[in-house]
This record gives structure tokens, C-alpha cells and sequence, in this order.
């Protein structure tokens, strides 16, 4: 199966069969889509499209993989006031079963359900649990492994088709991913914490991978803060240096997508900062998954200044709590989150006294007419139009109409050869500011959305902690 996204094409789908000749094209639309899963006998394919127009909640559509026709549909944004979004979770494991496992919004969280492409049939499992809540098939079909996330952590679970027992699958208290039943009935996952690092457990109570080589050291356990910001509670985690009263310096680490969402497990680049003295705060802004449908959806239109009015919300508990040295306060992200540094010191440059954005989005107009088209389909979504159609929109959400308003000295690292957040739209935002004599750095590197080589990514943590040192006077690298 092979799927394309171009300008000209829009997104298409093409069934590669082995010494077959040439691939058949299967499906082929403007707006985006993707395939979801191939049936184990490899008769049909699920398709997740967005036809539609909304980039942001999809629709299913089954096809028959000999010829590209249509078996089912499955589309929740017809006939109600509200957009719902459905994905795939995967084909029943055994030949002729036509059940497909769907996630759905239904409820306003992520949950799960059978439907049978064949009659059409759905199969409500209602799992008593809170917050979002997605599953897999055992590999036998007798049950699913449930994967229950809620306010920033994760469990299991093994749901039994046959009776509708939900059972606990145990895991430590934190975080888990990539979950996977093995035959034997035993399920391998990944687990960490903010305080430890990841490793690839089995509930069968060993350690499945333990690779070779330096072994990363723990960093310290998050607290969890609540804070009552303009569109409801915001939930913050926040991890506090080891040695050392308060006021801190303080990172304030913004996560990207926008749909993600920080969570209790291991990362690297905050456990760096913690054991340089500083203070990490990390904030999941409306837009953020995991606290159910609407705090997801809440950033239409506004984009990029909703989630700044959350953080906002938790800087000011930071401050006023004694945690965080307002005049060592540091704005820093990734992708989404580098955007949201250079929106924030443009949009409120007295709060912040560094900022370092990587991968970011610095002139919204730009990036759009250079990015993937997938993204700008996602754009439109988010903010109603094209730049053509609601000009003022992009200006308002573009970090590039406050340049001229930034005062905290900025560090930028960009990937050449971004396809996301493309290298044209940064230089124009690192343009506006050299051109003022704003004080900056800019790190180009040649990657694209961020690096996978490990000495590459040590050395950007490494830049960002000495540019801050530089400015703060807290402890060099």
C-alpha cells in the first residue's frame, strides 16, 4: 500500500501487488486522507479521509482492495451541531472477519467501538473509565488491550468481548505506549516516568529490550498543578531542581502538535534543564489531547492565542507561588511549540526573559504557501480559510506581525530541509529582527522537522542551555 499527498493531487492511495506490474490506484481526493489499516486477508482496506474539509476529524471509508470500491461508510460530522471525529484501531486478526475496531468521539473523549463493514452493524462498548480511551485486538480476537490515558498518565486494560469483563492489565504508576499483546496472552509495552527513563517492559515481569551502551540517569518526579485559566482548568506539570529554594529560573517547555499532550513520562531535554537549577513547567493548553473533545477543539479561529492565554495562566501561578523568578523566566518549544515561544514574546515580551524556538512557525502567510499540503488543509481547518480568504486571521495568529515587539533575546534552530515548518518563513521572522539589531542567534542545520541523530540533538539542548546561561547568568553548560 503506498499513499501520496501532493499540491496538484490531492491525497492518493495505491495497492502495490507483488509481481503485479505497475500500482493501482485505489483512491484519489483533494483534501487529505491516509489508509487506517489493510483486513487480514488483505481484501479491504479502511481509509481515513477528510472530504469534508474539516482536516482537523476525519471519516471512514471501506474499500474493496481488488478494485477500489466502496464496502462501507462511517462519517459522525453529518447531521449534528458538532464535528466528530472517528479513526481507525485495526481489522479483527483472523481471515472472512469483517469487524473493524474504531475510535469515536460520540461522548466528547476517544473511545472505542466494533462496527462490521459487512452488515453495518455497531457495537457500543461504553468502558466505564475517564478520559480518553483507545484499544487493540488480542492477537486471538477474544479481547481488545486497552490503553486508558487520563490527566497526563496511562494504564491498561484487557477488555473480553465475549462477556464485557474489563480486567486491569498492571503497569507501574506513569506512563505507557506502543502496548502490544503478544499470542501468549501477555502484553510488551513501553513505560516511563518523568523520574525514569523508558524501558520495554512485559507483564510477564521482565525487562524485553534492554539495549546496549550508557544507560540515561533519573531526573525528578512532576507535580501536579491546576490552575484556573479564561476557558476552564489548565493542567500543569511541574518538575522542581533537586537542590536549591525557590524563586528557580524557569523553562517553560511547550509541547507541539497542537494535539498532544505532555504527560508524566521521561524526557530528555527537561531533565537536562532540571540538572542545570532550573525549574520546568509544562502546560497542556487548550488544543491539547487528553482532557476530552472540546478542550481539543477549542482553537479555531483564534489559533495560537488561545493556547497563550493558558500558559499565561500558569506563568502567573509560577510567579505568584514562588516557584519561578520572574526575571528569569524562558519560553521554549518545538514545531508547535517553537511557534508558540515566538507568538508569546511578540505577543506578551514582558513576560518572558529568553526565548528559544526550534522548528517553528514564524510567518504563518509563508508557511502556508511553502508547507505539505496536508498541513494546509489542517490551516484551513484551524483558522476558517486560506490566507486569501481570512487575511486578518493569519496576521493575528502570525509571529511575524509582532516582531517588531519582541525584547527577550531569541534563539531559532531550523531544520534546510523542513517540510513542515519550511526554512523560507524563518528567515523572514529572523530577517525582521536582525534588521531592528534584536539580539538572536539562529542555529540552520541539515534535517528537516528536527533531527533523529542523537549527537545532533544533544548538541541543540546544549546550545539552548548556554544561550540561556549567556543571558540569565545561571549556570554554564
Amino acid at each position: 500500500m503506498v499513499g501520496r499527498s501532493t499540491d496538484e493531487e490531492g491525497s492518493t492511495v495505491h495497492l502495490v501487488r507483488p509481481g503485479a506490474g505497475a500500482p493501482v490506484e485505489i483512491y484519489r481526493h483533494r483534501e487529505s486522507a491516509g489508509v487506517g489499516d489493510l483486513s487480514y486477508d488483505g481484501s479491504l482496506v479502511a481509509v481515513e479521509h477528510t472530504e469534508h474539509g474539516d482536516a482537523m476529524h476525519s471519516a471512514l471509508r471501506v474499500l474493496r482492495a481488488s478494485d477500489g470500491s466502496a464496502v462501507a461508510e462511517l462519517d459522525d460530522t453529518k447531521g449534528g451541531t458538532e464535528e466528530l471525529g472517528l479513526t481507525v484501531l485495526g481489522f479483527a486478526p483472523a481471515a472472512g472477519d469483517t469487524r473493524l475496531l474504531v475510535g469515536h468521539q460520540r461522548r466528547g473523549r476517544w473511545e472505542p467501538m466494533l462496527w462490521d463493514v459487512a452488515t453495518g452493524a455497531e457495537t457500543d462498548l461504553r468502558l466505564d473509565l475517564p478520559g480518553d480511551v483507545s484499544a487493540e485486538w488480542y492477537p486471538d480476537g477474544s479481547g481488545l488491550l486497552i490503553v486508558h490515558g487520563f490527566e497526563a498518565r496511562s494504564e491498561l486494560w484487557r477488555y473480553e468481548i465475549a462477556t464485557g469483563a474489563l480486567v486491569r492489565v498492571e503497569t507501574p504508576a506513569g506512563s505507557v505506549s506502543s502496548a502490544t499483546a503478544r499470542p501468549d496472552g501477555s502484553v510488551e509495552y513501553l513505560w516511563s516516568s518523568a523520574a525514569e527513563p523508558p524501558v520495554v517492559r512485559s507483564t510477564d515481569g521482565g525487562v524485553v529490550l534492554d539495549p546496549p551502551g550508557p544507560k540515561a540517569p533519573p531526573s525528578l518526579p512532576v507535580e501536579d498543578v491546576w490552575v484556573e485559566g479564561p476557558g476552564g482548568r489548565v493542567h500543569a506539570l511541574v518538575q522542581r531542581p533537586a537542590e536549591g529554594e525557590g524563586p528557580f529560573p524557569t523553562l517553560f517547555e511547550v509541547h507541539g502538535g497542537p494535539a498532544w499532550h505532555d504527560s508524566d513520562a521521561f524526557a530528555s531535554g527537561p531533565a537536562a534543564w532540571l540538572d542545570h537549577g532550573y525549574a520546568v513547567v509544562r502546560v497542556n493548553y487548550r488544543g491539547s489531547t487528553g482532557y476530552g473533545r472540546e478542550w481539543t477543539d477549542a482553537l479555531k479561529h483564534r489559533v495560537g492565542l488561545i493556547e497563550l492565554e493558558d500558559i499565561e495562566a500558569v506563568r502567573e501561578w509560577a510567579v505568584a507561588s514562588g516557584l519561578a523568578d520572574p526575571e528569569r523566566l524562558v519560553l521554549s518549544g518545538g514545531s508547535w511549540g517553537g511557534y508558540l515561544t515566538l507568538l508569546g514574546l511578540g505577543t506578551r515580551p514582558d513576560a518572558w526573559a529568553v526565548g528559544l524556538a526550534a522548528v517553528p512557525v514564524a510567518d504563518y502567510v509563508t508557511a502556508y504557501e511553502d508547507e505539505m499540503e496536508a498541513l494546509k488543509a489542517l490551516d484551513r481547518t484551524l483558522l476558517g480559510g486560506s490566507p486569501e480568504e481570512v487575511p486578518e486571521r493569519y496576521a493575528a495568529s502570525s509571529p511575524l506581525t509582532y516582531v517588531d515587539a519582541v525584547k527577550a533575546p531569541v534563539h531559532i534552530s531550523a531544520g534546510v530541509n523542513d517540510p513542515r515548518c519550511p526554512i523560507r518563513q524563518i528567515d523572514n521572522y529572523v530577517d525582521r529582527l536582525a534588521a531592528r539589531g534584536a539580539v538572536h542567534e539562529v542555529y540552520r542545520y541539515d534535517a528537516g522537522h528536527g533531527s533523529l541523530v542523537v549527537e545532533e540533538r544533544i548538541k541543540q539542548v546544549a546550545l539552548d542551555l548556554a544561550f540561556a546561561a549567556k543571558h540569565l547568568g545561571t549556570r554554564p553548560v
